[in-house]
C-alpha cells in the first residue's frame, strides 16, 4: 500500500524551498516517517543511471584534528531535506546546512564537544528537523534542527540560522548523562537522530559495551520539543515493581545491570502515536551469569505510547543475549495485504540475519515465529537460554554449524590454517555461547543486518537489505588470567585485530577478533557481504548478490574480485527501479536493478562510503540528486575523508 505521505510527496511538485518535513522528498533519517528508505522519484532510472555524474562536492573540514579518538571517526550521516536546506552532522556533531542544489554552505554550528575525551564511539548518523504546528508560532526556532551529541547533550538549533534555541533547556541544550547513571566521560552518548511525534522529541543512547555489569541505564526519554522539559522516561530493564517485566528478573540483578539501550534510530507511527524502540543487550554482552533469565525487554522491539512513554507491547527477538546481538537496525513500518485486510506491520531485521514481521498494533507475528533449541553454555556460572525465536521468513545468513570443510583460502596453505582454526574453536551453529576455549560466532555481532537497516519498495512489497556474513571469534578469559595477562597479550603482536574488554563484576574478561586467514581475508568462503531482495508476500529471497570487491584488501599479487565484502551502511530504493548503496569496504557507490539484482552503475568514492545515501529534487528544474557522505569508518579501516557528494544526470 502506498501511504498518504508518499502520495502527498508525489502529488505536490514543489521545489526544495517549500518543503516541510512532512512533504519533503527526504525529510527524515529513514526517508519518511516510516523509515522505508523509498523515494517516489523516477527521473533517474534503469535506462539512464549510467549517465550520472558529480553535480557538486562539499567538504566539512572535519578530519579529527585534536580529537582523542580520531582513529575511530566514522562519517555515517544521512542528510535530510527541509525548509530549503540540506541538514547533516559530522562525526563530532558539527551541524551544517547546505544549499541542496549547489552544495554551498549556508550555516554551521559547532556544539564544541570536548575533543580530548576518549569516546566509546565517534559517529553521528544525522539530525531531526521539526516545524512547530501550533498556530501563531513565528520568529526564531519555529523551525528547528535537533541533534544528540557525543558528550550526551540534546541540542536544538534554529533551522534558518543554526543559532541555539534559547528557550530549549539551558541555552539550547539539555544534558542527558546524569539521569542515566553515567559512569565516566565518553561512555554514554547519542549517535542516532532523535525521533519526533507531535511536540515530543524521543531519544535513546549509545553505551560503551562490555566494561562491566553496572553500566549506564539504557533509558529512552521523551522531551518537549519547545522547552526541552522531560515528559517521560522508559527503562527497558525493570527499575520498580510496577515495571511490566519486573517478575521476569531477579530484582538485585536488575538494579545492577545496565544497557538494554536503544542506540539505533527509533521509528514513530504518526497515525497511531506509537514509538517503536529497538533495544540492545543488557550488560555485558558476552557473559550473562550476573543477569540470569531471558532478560525481558532487552534485545526487543518495544512499542511505546509516544506521548506518555507507556508500554503498549513488546516482543523479545533474542533471549539472554550472549553475542552482542543488539537490535541495530531501525524498525521499518509497512503494510501487508492479506486476503481480508491490510495489516499495519513493523519489520525488524537482526544481526542474526532474521526478519521479524509483527502487527504494529498488537505485536503479534504476521508471519509465524517458533522457538528452536540452541546450544547450551559450558561456562560455569552461565545459563544460556535454551531456545531462540525463529520467524518463518527466509533467513538472510546461514545458521548451520561450521565444519572444517567450510574452510576457505586463496591457497592450499591458508585454507589449511583456516581448517585448523575451525577444528580448534567451538561452533555448533547460530547462538553457540562464548567459551573459555574460544567460540566462532557465525553469524557474528557485525553479521546479518546492522545499523544500515532496510529499504522497502511499496510497489512490490519487497525488502532490500545489506547483509554481512563475517564470522568472529570470542574468547572468555578467567578473571585472574585476564588481569594478569591483558597487557602482555595486547603487546605481544599475536592479536593484531583483537579487542579486549574487562567485563568487571563478572568472573571473565573477553577478547574478540574477526575470523581471518593469515592473508587477512575471512576463513569462510565468500560472499562476506551481500545485497538481498526479499519478497515478503511470497516468503522468498528474490535475489542475493555480492556487495563489494577485494580491491585494496587482498594480497598485491591477487586481482581484485567481487567476492562481496563486509559492509556498514544501508540501501535506498527509488521508483526508477533502482537500489542505491555504498556501505562496502571498497569505497564505491553502486546502483542495482531492483528486479534482477544486476549492477547497472558504480563510481569510486574519495573515501569510505559507510553511510546510507538519500535522494531529492532541487533547483529551478526540479533535478533529482543522489547524495552520500563519504568519510570512512574507523572500525573498518576504510579511507578517511570529509566529503558530501551529490550526483545528478549529465545534462
Amino acid at each position: 500500500m502506498i501511504r498518504p505521505a508518499l502520495l502527498l510527496s508525489m502529488a505536490i511538485a514543489v521545489t526544495a524551498h517549500a518543503q516541510s518535513p512532512v512533504v519533503s522528498d527526504w525529510g527524515h533519517y529513514g526517508g519518511d516517517a516510516f523509515a522505508q528508505r523509498y523515494s517516489p522519484l523516477d527521473e533517474i532510472d534503469r535506462d539512464n543511471v549510467a549517465r550520472l555524474e558529480v553535480a557538486w562536492t562539499y567538504r566539512t573540514g572535519e578530519m579529527g584534528e585534536g580529537f582523542a579518538r580520531a582513529g575511530k571517526l566514522t562519517f555515517e550521516a544521512t542528510p535530510v531535506l527541509a525548509f530549503g536546506n540540506l541538514y547533516l552532522s559530522t562525526p563530532t556533531n558539527i551541524v551544517i546546512a547546505l544549499d541542496p542544489a549547489t552544495g554551498r554552505e549556508r550555516w554551521r554550528h559547532d556544539p564544541q564537544v570536548p575533543r580530548g575525551v576518549h569516546y566509546s564511539e565517534a559517529a553521528s548518523r544525522g539530525v531531526t528537523v521539526w516545524e512547530d504546528p501550533e498556530a501563531g508560532q513565528t520568529g526564531p526556532c519555529r523551525r528547528r534542527v535537533f541533534e544528540g551529541t557525543l558528550d550526551a547533550r540534546l541540542i536544538a538549533l534554529d533551522a534558518e540560522t543554526g543559532k541555539p534555541c534559547a528557550g530549549f533547556g539551558e541555552g539550547g541544550s539539555v544534558p542527558l548523562g546524569p539521569a542515566a547513571r553515567a559512569t565516566g566521560p565518553g561512555e554514554y552518548l547519542v549517535t542516532s537522530p532523535p525521533a519526533m511525534f507531535e511536540h515530543v522529541l524521543i531519544v535513546g543512547s549509545a553505551i560503551g559495551d562490555n566494561r562491566g555489569v553496572e553500566l549506564e541505564r539504557g533509558i529512552v526519554r521523551g522531551f518537549d520539543a519547545r522547552s526541552g522539559a522531560l515528559l517521560w522516561t522508559f527503562d527497558p530493564i525493570p527499575d520498580t515493581p510496577g515495571h511490566p517485566t519486573y517478575s521476569a528478573w531477579r530484582p538485585a540483578q536488575a538494579q545492577r545491570t545496565g544497557g538494554g539501550n536503544a542506540w539505533a534510530p527509533i521509528t514513530v507511527d504518526p497515525g497511531r502515536g506509537l514509538a517503536f524502540v529497538p533495544t540492545g543487550s543488557a550488560s555485558p554482552d558476552f557473559y550473562g551469569g550476573e543477569r540470569l533469565g531471558d532478560n525481558a525487554m532487552a534485545n526487543s522491539i518495544v512499542a511505546l505510547d509516544a506521548l506518555t512513554g507507556a508500554v503498549r507491547w513488546y516482543r523479545q527477538l533474542i533471549h539472554h543475549d550472549l553475542w552482542d546481538f543488539d537490535l541495530a537496525a531501525q524498525p521499518t513500518l509497512i503494510d501487508i495485504e492479506s486476503a481480508t485486510r491490510s495489516i499495519p506491520a513493523v519489520v525488524q531485521a537482526t544481526k542474526s540475519g532474521l526478519l521479524f514481521v509483527l502487527d504494529r498494533e498488537t505485536g503479534e507475528a504476521v508471519y509465524g515465529i517458533t522457538e528452536r533449541k540452541v546450544p547450551a553454555s559450558r561456562v560455569p556460572g552461565e545459563s544460556a537460554w535454551p531456545t531462540q525465536p525463529y520467524p518463518s521468513t527466509p533467513p538472510l545468513v546461514s545458521h548451520s554449524p561450521l565444519t572444517p570443510d567450510d574452510a576457505w583460502g586463496l591457497t592450499f596453505w591458508d585454507r589449511g590454517k583456516c581448517r585448523e582454526l575451525i577444528r580448534r574453536y567451538r561452533n555448533e551453529g547460530a547462538y553457540t555461547p562464548p567459551d573459555t576455549a574460544g567460540t566462532i560466532l557465525s553469524p557474528s555481532y557485525v553479521g546479518g543486518v546492522n545499523w544500515g537497516g532496510l529499504a522497502h519498495d511499496p510497489a512490490s512489497n519487497r525488502i532490500i537489505a545489506v547483509v554481512n556474513h563475517l564470522p568472529m571469534i570470542v574468547t572468555l578469559l578467567p578473571r585472574e588470567e585476564f588481569d594478569a595477562q591483558l597487557a602482555a597479550q595486547r603487546d605481544s603482536g599475536e592479536y593484531p585485530h583483537s579487542e579486549f574488554a574487562t567485563q568487571r563484576g563478572t568472573p571473565y574478561g573477553m577478547r574478540r577478533e574477526p575470523f581471518l586467514s593469515p592473508w587477512g581475508l575471512p576463513c569462510v568462503r565468500p560472499p562476506w557481504g551481500t545485497l538481498v531482495n526479499v519478497d515478503l508476500e511470497g516468503n522468498r529471497i528474490v535475489w542475493q548478490v555480492p556487495l563489494g570487491s577485494t580491491r585494496g584488501y587482498a594480497p598485491s599479487w591477487l586481482p581484485a574480485r567481487d567476492f562481496g565484502m563486509p559492509s556498514l551502511g544501508g540501501p535506498i530504493v527509488t521508483a526508477g527501479g533502482l537500489v542505491f548503496v555504498a556501505a562496502s569496504m571498497d569505497s564505491q557507490l553502486r546502483a542495482f536493478d531492483i528486479e534482477t539484482g544486476k549492477e547497472l552503475w558504480k563510481t569510486a568514492l574519495p573515501a569510505g562510503g559507510q553511510a546510507t545515501p538519500m535522494t531529492y529534487r532541487a533547483g529551478p528544474d526540479h533535478r533529482q540528486f543522489i547524495v552520500l557522505a563519504a568519510g570512512g569508518h574507523g572500525g573498518l579501516g576504510t579511507p578517511r575523508g570529509d566529503y558530501i557528494i551529490a550526483w545528478s544526470l549529465k545534462r
